[in-house]
């Protein structure tokens, strides 16, 4: 049967080039295997990439180096090159070393490769090349664009195309999220990986950035980010533009509510709870002004807003008080002038003291007349 072909080229070359080898090391020489180490190392590259297969030899005594492919066809013979294949090259022969490079790697160049030392009998070393191809860009998909506070939305990564199947994570944030994650092979050996979160949001998360991370032997943190856009009710917040300090009566009231929503609040109402806002009450927008304060205006005041997610409000307290309620009020006492007379009242008393027991001491032995009671208050009050 005719062989044809760049296999068949390759075969008759190597049976060829073999024989040449034996002959030229004589059939009377002994080859000690043992003394020869034959290896080799596994390469992973990526796809486009170039990979380099590194035969070595220790203690070589002249015996034939060669490289095959997975389908065992000599790619190089020595430092001859018998595969037409241009893109394998001759990195470095030498009697201890065959290095090999094929450029731009593809899926059809993945397999075992052989580094084959021609003794008695012949040494073998292995060397797998395995093809990464990197996913591309992550895709995220969503169950919603826009979600309302307390509602749970539902988010979709896809990594589309890589081998070996890529790793999917989530982040919130600063947080981990937990995800549910299907692994699908396709046709040409390459993987699809689906990754899917669930979470309530709140209006916290308005903004928050959610990250899908792809992690890849060829590739490193391959990211895409969505934002989250949450709607959320109005906060509402009364602030007193006047007066500042107690509400009395014939003074003038101004309240602003203060609302802030997403949407926006499209309605701002005031209301007396339990009564009706006084007559003369003005309420221009978010603001509610009332003139000439009276008792009968005491009550509870209350904004309330309202959007498309809900609504809210805030509650002011009236008390009018007395025209002239603050006024004449007794002053604070200064305790550092209470403290200070007190010193000096207790320093006088100690100096009578010595001096009524210095006069006891002069007049030792005698009686001592015994000064009247208003006569020894005004030597006290003099001192």
């Amino acid at each position: 049967m005719a062989i044809t072909g760049s296999g068949s080229l390759a075969i008759s070359f190597s049976v060829f080039m073999i024989l040449a080898a034996f002959l030229h090391k004589g059939a009377a020489e002994t080859v000690t295997v043992d003394s020869q180490n034959l290896a080799t190392d596994n390469v992973s590259v990526i796809e486009g990439e170039t990979a380099t297969i590194n035969c070595r030899v220790r203690n070589n005594d002249d015996s034939v180096i060669q490289l095959l492919n997975p389908n065992r066809q000599t790619i190089y013979f020595r430092d001859v090159r018998p595969l037409k294949d241009s893109r394998f090259q001759l990195v470095n022969f030498s009697d201890n070393e065959l290095r090999v490079s094929l450029s731009n790697v593809s899926l059809s160049d993945e397999g075992r490769y052989v580094c084959q030392l021609y003794t008695d009998p012949p040494q073998e070393a292995y060397a797998d090349i395995t093809v990464l191809v990197p996913p591309g860009s992550p895709i995220i998909e969503s169950r919603e664009d826009v979600v309302s506070e307390g509602n749970e939305t539902e988010l979709t990564c896809i990594s589309i195309g890589s081998k070996p199947a890529a790793s999917i994570r989530w982040m919130k944030g600063e947080d981990d999220l937990t995800a549910e994650t299907t692994v699908e092979e396709t046709y040409d050996r390459m993987f699809t990986v689906t990754s899917r979160v669930r979470f309530s949001v709140t209006k916290e998360d308005d903004g928050v950035p959610v990250d899908c991370i792809v992690d890849h032997p060829a590739v490193k943190d391959l990211l895409t980010q969505r934002h989250l856009e949450v709607l959320y009710k109005p906060e509402v917040k009364i602030v007193v533009t006047y007066p500042d300090g107690l509400t009395r009566e014939g003074d003038n009231l101004d309240l602003t509510c203060i609302a802030e929503g997403k949407p926006h609040p499209h309605q701002i109402n005031w209301l007396r709870v339990d009564e009706d806002v006084p007559p003369h009450a003005v309420v221009t927008g978010s603001d509610l002004y009332i003139e000439n304060l009276n008792k009968s205006y005491n009550g509870t005041y209350r904004c309330v807003a309202s959007n498309a997610v809900g609504e809210a409000y805030d509650d002011y307290v009236l008390y009018v008080y007395d025209s002239r309620a603050g006024e004449g009020a007794p002053q604070k006492i200064d305790h550092a002038v209470i403290g200070g007379v007190v010193a000096v009242v207790m320093f006088a008393i100690l100096c009578a003291l010595i001096v009524l027991g210095r006069y006891f001491a002069r007049h030792k032995g005698k009686p001592a007349p015994v000064p009247p009671p208003r006569l020894l208050a005004n030597t006290l009050l003099r001192v």
